[in-house]
């Protein structure tokens, strides 16, 4: 199979992923995401692509693991500081931990955000679509090419972002145009991000890098929100 309908196939899996994720979540969501992750790496192996190309060799991983815990440790501290903060803890409110238990966040923390989101993210757009790309175009167009997918697979996700945290309700109001701001920001957030994410995996050769720092944005963010609510 050669990159262009690699990368086509690639988009496919993900477009209907991002529709089952987003509108069936729980179970089904995380079925979704393990299937995808399998259909994506099974897509890479027929472009000819190698672990390597998905960041996933078995030299580069103790790297890998080595920055993923720096960079966890890393953003524990920034919350932990962004949270003691006055000025800055109203950035940690959101209104969808309202009514969130200990069990429930246990869950989102150590499954729904490692393995719906992670790696799911992580292996399609650091690893399946930065390694086609990277092989056939170089990594800076890998770099761009991702991460603008990366941000456009966040508009479902961020439709009701600016109602749910106070704190962007103030930036962009309470209207439809306020929404399509909110998304707006958040894709090109996200792009910025995956820009970041994809050095990660550059630099450190192995996916586990951005995993870490995407688990620990993303699952210590729900325990600030949730122990600040």
């Amino acid at each position: 199979m050669g990159t262009g309908p690699a990368v086509a196939l690639t988009l496919a899996v993900l477009v209907a992923a991002n529709l089952a994720v987003h509108y069936g979540g729980g179970p089904l969501g995380l079925v979704t995401a393990v299937a995808a992750v399998a259909l994506l790496l099974g897509v890479l192996h027929w472009a000819g692509g190698t672990r390597a190309d998905a960041g996933l060799a078995p030299g580069t991983l103790a790297r890998g693991a080595r920055w993923a815990l720096a960079l966890i440790g890393l953003v524990g501290l920034v919350y932990l500081a962004g949270a003691l903060i006055p000025d800055t803890r109203p950035l940690f409110q959101d209104r969808r931990h309202e009514g969130m238990g200990a069990g429930e966040l246990a869950v989102r923390v150590l499954v729904l955000v490692p393995v719906g989101t992670v790696l799911l993210e992580e292996v399609a757009f650091r690893g399946v679509l930065y390694g086609l790309l990277c092989r056939a175009h170089g990594a800076l167009r890998a770099t761009v090419g991702s991460s603008l997918l990366f941000g456009l697979w966040h508009v479902l996700p961020s439709l009701h972002l600016a109602t749910a945290k106070p704190a962007l309700t103030e930036v962009f109001g309470d209207t439809a145009a306020g929404a399509a701001l909110a998304v707006a920001a958040a894709v090109l957030f996200t792009a910025a991000a995956g820009v970041l994410f994809c050095e990660l995996r550059r630099r450190s050769g192995s996916l586990l890098a951005p995993m870490g720092l995407h688990w620990a944005v993303n699952a210590l963010g729900y325990v600030a929100g949730f122990l600040l609510a």
